[in-house]
This record gives structure tokens, C-alpha cells and sequence, in this order.
């Protein structure tokens, strides 16, 4: 592949036991579930994976299980981007070393944001261009745990622009684009969680066209997106309801712009309403209609309770869940 295929892609979120240990055999179900709503593939480790809470050999276990569980279960067309964001260049290539080795496709990598006064555009650039070249892949090889992917190139890379969870960087249309013109085989599509279209379709629609993916990278704007050339979406509501996602591409293709509309109108709502409750609120919403799982995210995250979900917030939810379940 060279960039991911056009479709639905779940941001999917990574359940924990109650003693905060990953629970794999809940992210297993999780993860068929999405496979059974059409979806072209997950996400994993992104922020609703909750990947700074990871460790690096349940980052490992975890790609490794989703990955084999699709296969087991038919569903070997199903793309996997990690999440392989990390502070310096030098450990952001151990992340997708060890994501290549255990069954990635792509790499989905946020700028550096630590030391955000000095994130100016040269150095957020500097920091892509290093991470997606072969050569510095291997200062790694002195590492043990290392040998066996020393050779190997990285992974293709999707940017991933979310100022909320980096300082506020917002990495422009000119940078991603000047990325992936010196880099094709490399920097190959983006994930804009930032929300302008005006950028998505920038990107979309380069001077000089060429292979790259970018995605929306909220459900709230997701026919708009699609209008402006995306790839598709990576959103956190497909976690609830995969299967309207996909309804909307299918309307969008066959031009029913008002059936489409009407479909946004419900996600955009209910999408305004899940981004409230945070990422144990994705799960508390899952175990309330689905049945599996709980609300329980690692400290300092804790614990999302449905009851304190308003009415108007639940109804807005539950008329997407009711859609989904016609499908």
C-alpha cells in the first residue's frame, strides 16, 4: 500500500482490568466489532488509545493481538496505523520499529511538544524529515532488542495535527505538504483533528497531485471533509457506531446529499457530546449500549460514570447507537 485505503478508520481505545493492566481479550472484542461495521482499518495507540499511558512492550502486545485477532477472524484487509508519537526522534523511531515488527502498516506521528517554545516550523520539520529517513533508523541497531528490524526501513508516516494535545502546534498546510513532497515514499497522508477543512482540502488538492492520504479527523465534520477530498475519517464516534460512519460514505458516493446531511446532523451532535465525557467516556458509552467492557481509563484519567451524562448528551448518542443498530 502505498497510502492507506479510502474508508472509516476507529481510533480505538484501549480497555484496562481493574488493577490498570491492558485487557486484551476486551480489545479483541472491541477490535472485531469495528472489523464487523466495514471499517478500512484502526488506529491504535492515537489519543483515544490512550498511548502516553502505554508502556513499550504493551504497545508491542497489544498491535501484535489486534493484528493477529483480525486475521483469525477473516478480516486480513483491515489496515492497522500505530500510534508512534514520543518526545525526540531517537525514541519516536524505536516506536515504529517495534510497531513495524509487530504487524503495523503505518505510523501516525504528532510534532514534538514538550518544549513547545522551541517547536518553531524548522524544527518541527527537521524532527519529520528525521523520523521518516531510513538512514537514522539505524542508530537503533546497536540495540539489542533491535537487531532484528535494524535493516528494515520505518514505516510510511501519517502527521497527525492535534494542537489540543500538543501545546497548541498547529502544523501547516505548507509544512505537511513541503513533507511530503521530499519524502513520497515516506510521508504519505495526515490526520487533522484540527478541524479546517480549508487545510484538508489543500492537502487533497496539492499544485502537483500525487499518492497521499489526509483525513478528517473528527466525526463532526465528516461530509464536509468528504466534499473537500478527504481520504476518509479517523474519528472517535466510529467506536460507537462504525456502521453509520461507513453509511455515510456510501450515501456521499451515490450522491444523496440529503440523506447524507441528515446523517451528518446526528453524528455532528452526538460526536459534540462525546467529546465532553473524554476518553473513559468513550467507554462508559460503549458498555451502556454494547454491553462489554467499562468506563475505566489509567490514573490520573480514572473512572467515567454514565449516570453524570446529561439527558439531552445520552439522547444525542443513543439516536446514533439506534441507527447503528439498524444497519
Amino acid at each position: 500500500m502505498a497510502v492507506p485505503p479510502y474508508g472509516v478508520y476507529t481510533p480505538l481505545v484501549t480497555y484496562f482490568n481493574e488493577d490498570e493492566t491492558v485487557d486484551l481479550y476486551t480489545v479483541a472484542q472491541h477490535a472485531l466489532r469495528m472489523a464487523q461495521g466495514g471499517i478500512a482499518g484502526l488506529v491504535l495507540q492515537g489519543s483515544n488509545g490512550e498511548a502516553p499511558h502505554l508502556l513499550h512492550d504493551e504497545r508491542q502486545k497489544l498491535i501484535s493481538h489486534v493484528r493477529k485477532t483480525l486475521d483469525d477472524n477473516s478480516y486480513s484487509r483491515i489496515v492497522l496505523i500505530v500510534g508512534c508519537a514520543a518526545a525526540s526522534v531517537f525514541e519516536s523511531l524505536l516506536h515504529i520499529k517495534e510497531a513495524q515488527q509487530s504487524g503495523a502498516d503505518f505510523a501516525l506521528i504528532l510534532p514534538p511538544s514538550y518544549w513547545t517554545a522551541a517547536m518553531n516550523p524548522a524544527v518541527i520539520e527537521r524532527f519529520f524529515s528525521d523520523v521518516s529517513c531510513p538512514a537514522l533508523c539505524e542508530l537503533t541497531s546497536s540495540h539489542a532488542h533491535f537487531d532484528q528490524i535494524a535493516e528494515e526501513s520505518p514505516l510510511p508516516i501519517l502527521i497527525y495535527n492535534f494542537p489540543a494535545v500538543t501545546g497548541g502546534i498547529d502544523i501547516s498546510s505548507d509544512l505537511i505538504s513541503s513533507l511530503a513532497v521530499k519524502h513520497p515514499d515516506k510521508v504519505v497522508g495526515a490526520k487533522l483533528t484540527c478541524g479546517n477543512v480549508g487545510k484538508l482540502q489543500r492537502l487533497a488538492h496539492p499544485a502537483s497531485p500525487r499518492p497521499f492520504a489526509v483525513f478528517a479527523g473528527k466525526s463532526d465534520f465528516f461530509l464536509p471533509a468528504l466534499v473537500a477530498g478527504s481520504n476518509g475519517v479517523i474519528a472517535a464516534l466510529a467506536n460507537i457506531a462504525p456502521k453509520a460512519h461507513v453509511k455515510i460514505l456510501e450515501l456521499y458516493a451515490a450522491g444523496d446529499m440529503k440523506a447524507a446531511i441528515e446523517l451528518q446532523t446526528k453524528l455532528s451532535h452526538a460526536d459534540w457530546n462525546l467529546s465532553k465525557v473524554g476518553v473513559a467516556g468513550v467507554k462508559a458509552v460503549i458498555t451502556e449500549f454494547y454491553g462489554y467492557g467499562t468506563g475505566r481509563s489509567r490514573r490520573p484519567l480514572g473512572s467515567f460514570d454514565i449516570s453524570t451524562l446529561s439527558t439531552a448528551a445520552k439522547d444525542s448518542i443513543s439516536a446514533v447507537v439506534d441507527i447503528e443498530k439498524g444497519l
